[in-house]
């Protein structure tokens, strides 16, 4: 692999996993409609805020979410709302592992 190729592919997996976490995976689904405090989604988790956090820090180190400070909260929303179409393309390979899976059930 060239090294175009692999700092590419390199920064490609740093977003994946970022993403790579069913609670991170969450926010950015709940961020989808629309931007949250911290408290918000601690509430939506049921995760204590020091957890929610750092699952926040990673989304954003990552350049998946973007925060604003007001005041005392913090508010965070998608960097780039493009990553949600990821989510149906994800939907697409479970929905087609299940067809498989079913099919190969039928054949037993």
């Amino acid at each position: 692999m060239n090294p175009n190729a692999q700092a590419r592919c390199d920064a490609r997996a740093r977003v994946f996993k970022a993403l790579g976490h069913p609670a991170r995976l969450y926010m950015v689904e709940e961020l989808g409609k629309g931007e949250r405090c911290v408290c918000e989604l601690t509430e939506l988790l049921g995760l204590d805020m020091s957890t929610v956090s750092r699952h926040l820090a990673v989304l954003k180190a990552a350049g998946v979410v973007d925060d604003e400070k007001r005041g005392l909260q913090v508010f965070y929303h998608l960097k780039v709302p493009c990553v949600l179409n990821l989510f149906g393309c994800v939907e697409g390979v479970l929905e087609s592992n299940a067809q498989a899976h079913l099919a190969a059930v039928g054949k037993a």
